[in-house]
């Protein structure tokens, strides 16, 4: 998959919001989060909305994906950079909309793209706003074209941009080379950045969750000057290139909004 989600994180100047140092990380369980809250806004159509009652007893639970093709497997040694990262909550119900979302592009074999926002809260970020931008697809890219209006959400409302969504309408589902370079420029700016994949048609796996390895994938991506869908070499610490995210976790209990530009 080709995307220049990229130059989203890299285009302007994009002003982190201040961090706070936590006393403590708060548990899935303690999010204070008690409906799941959805806006989509189509422009120029009228924002639609709607609020979904979810059960009281619901509580986050960590998103366990199976081993991804070689290169998409948890290092059994993880590094000090990695055992750091803060835990991140994203609504199931988001990635679920998205797919809804992008299911006419899907139909075409075109794909989809958007970009994630959070809110640092007590040490943990919590995904509460998803943008869809103005794009062009095609059945193995997803080119944004009007980053500005990204920026513009994200810095109103003080969100990290802690990573972004696409599908493969027709693909399986891993990350391909462009994938890498586009997650890079997240995942230098925030370390807990994730890339979500959704695949339809994959039997095995319908998404996946995932993250460059630190330091090995990471300085891959850094010294590669290489463009278009290339081949990486192998990280010197013998580590894959990325792997799935231990450290995300659906809640069920999150509000969200989705901004869909196109």
């Amino acid at each position: 998959m080709q995307s220049s989600l990229g130059s989203v994180a890299l285009s302007g100047t994009w002003f982190l919001p201040e961090v706070h140092s936590p006393s403590s990380i708060k548990a899935a369980s303690e999010c204070q989060c008690p409906f799941a809250h959805k806006v989509t806004q189509s422009s120029p159509s009228p924002v639609l909305s709607f609020t979904e009652r979810v059960p009281q007893e619901a509580q986050g639970s960590h998103i366990m994906l199976a081993d991804s093709e070689p290169g998409g497997s948890i290092l059994e040694n993880e590094s000090t950079a990695f055992r750091a990262l803060r835990d991140v909550h994203i609504s199931t119900r988001m990635m679920e909309d998205f797919l809804e979302i992008a299911k006419s592009n899907t139909e075409k074999d075109l794909e989809t793209c958007g970009v994630l926002g959070a809110l640092l809260e007590t040490g943990t970020f919590y995904v509460t706003t998803l943008v869809i931008p103005k794009q062009e697809s095609t059945s193995s890219s997803c080119q944004a074209t009007n980053e500005e209006d990204v920026f513009a959400i994200q810095n109103e409302r003080s969100l990290f941009p802690v990573g972004w969504i696409h599908t493969h309408p027709s693909q399986t589902c891993f990350m391909s080379s462009i994938d890498l370079h586009t997650h890079y420029s997240y995942q230098v700016m925030v370390p807990e950045a994730f890339a979500v994949v959704m695949a339809p048609t994959d039997s095995s796996r319908s998404y996946g969750i995932f993250r460059l390895t630190d330091p090995g994938g990471m300085s891959v991506l850094k010294d590669c000057q290489e463009q278009g869908f290339h081949q990486h070499r192998e990280p010197d610490d013998g580590s894959p290139i990325y792997k799935r995210c231990s450290n995300v976790y659906k809640n069920s209990n999150l509000r969200f909004e989705i901004f869909d530009l196109r």
